[in-house]
């Protein structure tokens, strides 16, 4: 009887080129949350204010646990050089002293938007599917790879484009809502490009072979579904449970 011969383990894709890569990933940004229909009616200034009280009280869960996600990150990362990096991340939005930094930041859009900074911190208005995605995204930070992680920041490559038209529709449909609420906006125009091209090439250095190349691609997916799925339950904000006692 001639004996069964076990398959031959089927070969390995070859990695993408430097540049294929890059093409992958930025091929993302046709899955990013500037083309949800709530963002797409706030730039055609059609939202009421209740809309905006509800987005920037949600987003508001966001903003404070950015920083625990890039903490995830450090807390990873074996490499001393890429951790001084991206602490800077970290100071961006806790800043360095009370009334610095991006949260800070948030906070005063939020009373620009007629939302007191207490109700904010609260997070009584922050929806349960708003929630549990922010929180997805920080444990994805906490369990996958750093590399991964950092991956998933790469929303930022589509960021200042989406920002610019933000900040211009927010001062030409939204005369109510105080200037100098708006300086989050501009303080990311200048941040987001430059993090962006770090852990772009961080990402491009690191991922050489073809299956991390799809891990790191797939990161970037699941980062642009939690923002995505954020604007799904702020547009159906009525959902939300009673607040209790």
């Amino acid at each position: 009887m001639t004996p069964t011969r076990a398959p031959a383990p089927a070969a390995e894709a070859p990695p993408w080129t430097a540049d294929e890569l890059v093409e992958r990933l930025r091929a993302q940004g046709t899955r990013y949350h500037d083309l949800h229909p709530f963002h797409v009616r706030m730039d055609a200034g059609r939202l009421t204010r209740e809309e905006l009280q509800r987005w920037v009280a949600n987003r508001f869960y966001y903003q404070v646990c950015i920083p625990l996600k890039d903490a995830a990150i450090v807390s990873n990362c074996p490499e001393t050089a890429v951790r001084r990096a991206w602490i800077q991340r970290i100071i961006d939005h806790d800043g360095t002293a009370p009334g610095t930094g991006g949260i800070e930041s948030w906070l005063r859009l939020g009373e620009a938007l007629a939302v007191p900074r207490d109700e904010l911190m609260s997070e009584r208005r922050v929806l349960p599917a708003v929630r549990y995605a922010v929180d997805a995204y920080v444990s994805f930070a906490r369990q996958k790879p750093w590399i991964e992680a950092v991956a998933s920041s790469l929303t930022e490559l589509f960021g200042p484009g989406a920002i610019r038209t933000r900040l211009a529709a927010l001062e030409a449909h939204y005369p109510w809502i105080d200037p100098a609420g708006l300086q989050y906006f501009r303080d990311r125009l200048v941040q987001a490009p430059r993090d962006a091209e770090y852990a772009l090439g961080l990402v491009v250095e690191r991922c050489v072979a073809r299956e991390q190349q799809e891990r790191a691609v797939a990161a970037l997916k699941f980062k642009t579904e939690v923002l995505w799925a954020q604007l799904d339950a702020i547009e159906h904000g009525d959902t939300q449970p009673p607040a209790g006692p």
